[in-house]
């Protein structure tokens, strides 16, 4: 059997969205809740893609966006980079309808190495639109935007 391309996956919401009852006491201290959603694939790709030039935003506000949508206290942060980063791979699959995934950021306004091309790609792209960086770290050096919170996109 083939293997399904990163845009099928991006179709494919399965059971998505849905609410989990979570129990565990880290977690609900940690997240603040216990209604965690799982929204499905194609609803962050949906988001990323109405980022304009200029705007970012991150994917702690897609996170906090959907779960007030679906009437969630949080959303799932792990489903939630998976699906992002699937939805940067389809785009990449695509030759139309691709979406501006470089402008999703990371928390604290990171640079994503996950995504196609890596942080040279995002910076790349984000330095073509007139952002700027610093840096963390000095083996592992991590990129992340200048002043990106006042250029969050308001969802």
């Amino acid at each position: 059997m083939a293997r399904k391309t990163f845009n099928e996956k991006l179709e494919d919401s399965k059971d998505m969205p849905k609410i989990i009852e979570i129990t565990d006491e880290k977690a609900i201290g940690r997240y603040g809740g216990t209604q965690m959603l799982i929204a499905p694939p194609l609803e962050y790709n949906e988001i990323m893609a109405r980022i304009p030039e200029g705007k970012l935003i991150t994917i702690r506000e897609i996170r906090e966006f959907l779960a007030e949508k679906h009437g969630a206290e949080f959303t799932c942060p792990m489903t939630a980079g998976i699906f992002i980063s699937l939805a940067a791979r389809a785009s990449c699959e695509r030759e139309e309808n691709r979406i501006p995934f470089w402008r999703t950021l990371k928390a604290d306004g990171e640079l994503n190495p996950k995504y196609p091309g890596g942080i040279e790609y995002q910076r790349a792209k984000l330095e073509e639109e007139g952002h700027t960086f610093y840096t963390k770290g000095r083996k592992n050096i991590r990129y992340f935007v200048e002043n990106y919170e006042n250029l969050l996109y308001d969802l």
